[in-house]
């Protein structure tokens, strides 16, 4: 498995989803040989929005306010455990660079 906290390459937010900033993002999977993929996501100050697919994932490091999950905004930091649901609509305002370990149901 590869380290969660190695170097990723990021590749700009398309412009559509980005409000405010100029985010970019990086992942890679680290493991998809039982019928889920793990991997590690990060993204970088700014705000943009997104389309969710199903997956659970903890916050390493960094800080966010994520709209959309809950019906109050969600502030998340190292340690958030979250379940987002495939087709909610978020708006990801980033404060510092945050880097999660991510669950997708295969």
């Amino acid at each position: 498995m590869t380290d969660a906290f190695a170097p990723l390459d990021h590749e700009p937010v398309p412009a559509e989803q980005v409000l405010e900033g100029a985010p970019t993002t990086g992942s890679r999977t680290l493991d998809d040989s039982l019928g889920v993929e793990v991997g590690v996501w990060e993204i970088t100050p700014g705000t943009s929005t997104d389309v969710e697919v199903d997956e659970v994932f903890v916050v390493l490091s960094g800080r966010a306010t994520v709209h959309g999950v809950e019906e109050e905004p969600l502030e998340i930091g190292p340690g958030s455990v979250v379940r987002l649901r495939e087709g909610m609509s978020t708006t990801w305002v980033v404060h510092e660079t945050l880097r999660k370990i991510y669950v997708i149901p295969g």
